[in-house]
């Protein structure tokens, strides 16, 4: 199914910040301002960049967006998506849109993009490279060894679930009997006998993987795609990241070499396992992309040509985490059991979503499943489990 959404489906109203009590405005009012203190922490910046971060924490802080320079790197872009939005309220335009326009104007604050000495230095780096040095992860690598005694299908399916649940806080490749049972108690959807089916229809196939983050969830979908490429699932796999950093953890070149260097380094099946991806990254089977329009604040609705002919020469798409769901499904207050199939009938080819569920935008849930887990969320907040990142989904559509 492909091109235009269902017209059935009536455009639901985007998801907005200034709704008092939602996830969406606890964002711009606490965690943007903790953020841009962190950041500040997190390097030496020099004065002319402290002061200029200062002024961004002002602008959160105040709620007002203030204009990038026209002399910005993508300034014209920026000024033509922001018409109409960009000296009003952050909260005041579709959460999507402000939660981007506070990324990009945190790195014009670090002079990410200027000519001086911390153009292209990524501000979020000590984050990341601190997240990958931890001891858990060689804890999470070094189980992938017991996969060695899984079936193949068995094998398949625990490397599937630790790419879903890459960014959760107890990230294990589930290789237990008991640990599995409770991940997929935990999903709201679970489209994998599809997902599957349309991997082996196309064997050996041409895979986009669109990544997250960066760090413990990135690995896990590299080991993933590992997988595909040495079980003669895929011919190729193309990893889409972000050219730049984005959101705060989103995965960039860099962060995928980081990630190759951390599994080729590592003992046993991990190891393995990175061996072969360094060598399919040096014979093309394993590719990158990094699109501009991966760090735009449109959804995928809103793709240029060039990366919808991408997608449309994959036999499957698979759009990793919550950022990618909300660009794929349209950031919108959805009735949350809208079809996936009727919100994203314009994707130009197969796709499946694996997403751990930490925003409001939601579709292609039964009435009854919505019932249930509203219920258990009672009497502390119904809707939490929409927002906490404890339950996750995988939805498919051919």
């Amino acid at each position: 199914m492909s091109g235009a959404r269902d017209e059935t489906v009536a455009d639901a109203p985007p998801i907005m910040g200034n709704v008092p009590g939602s996830y969406a405005l606890s964002v711009f009012r606490e965690r943007h301002p903790v953020l841009v203190r962190q950041v500040a922490r997190a390097l030496p910046y020099p004065p002319d960049r402290r002061r200029a971060l200062d002024r961004l924490l002002d602008e959160v802080v105040d709620d007002v967006m203030e204009p990038l320079e026209p002399s910005a790197y993508d300034g014209a872009a920026w000024a033509e998506w922001g018409r109409g939005k960009i000296g009003g309220r952050y909260v005041d335009v579709p959460f999507l849109w402000g939660e981007s326009y506070f990324y990009r104007k945190l790195l014009e604050a670090t002079g990410y993009f200027g000519d001086g000495p911390w153009r292209g230095v990524d501000p979020f780096g000590p984050m990341k490279q601190a997240e990958l040095d931890g001891p858990v992860v060689d804890g999470e690598l070094a189980a992938l060894d017991e996969t060695q005694t899984l079936s193949a299908a068995e094998r398949a399916e625990a490397l599937l679930l630790g790419s879903l649940w890459g960014n959760r806080a107890d990230l294990s490749f589930g290789v237990t009997l008991k640990g599995d049972q409770e991940k997929v108690a935990d999903l709201v959807v679970d489209d994998r006998p599809l997902l599957w089916s349309l991997i082996e229809a196309a064997a050996p196939g041409r895979i986009c993987l669109v990544a997250d983050n960066a760090g413990r969830e990135l690995l896990p979908d590299l080991v993933l795609a590992d997988h595909l490429l040495d079980r003669g699932l895929a011919a190729e796999v193309v990893l889409h990241v972000k050219p730049f950093p984005y959101f705060v953890s989103d995965a960039t070149p860099a962060d995928v070499l980081a990630c190759l260097r951390r599994l080729a380094a590592a003992p046993g099946t991990a190891g393995q396992a990175g061996t072969r991806l360094w060598g399919a990254m040096e014979e093309g089977r394993l590719s990158l992309r990094a699109h501009p329009f991966a760090c735009a604040p449109l959804p995928y609705s809103e793709m240029p040509d060039d990366l919808r002919e991408e997608f449309a020469s994959a036999s499957l798409t698979v759009m990793k985490g919550d950022l990618n769901y909300r660009r794929l499904v349209g950031d919108r207050m959805w009735p949350a059991s809208t079809p996936f199939a009727a919100v994203t009938g314009y994707f130009p080819g197969p796709v499946v979503a694996l997403r751990t569920l930490k925003s409001d935008a939601l579709v292609g849930v039964p009435e009854r499943t919505l019932a249930e887990l509203d219920a258990a969320g009672r009497p502390r907040s119904a809707s939490s489990w929409r927002t906490g990142g404890t339950h996750a989904m995988v939805q498919a559509r051919p």
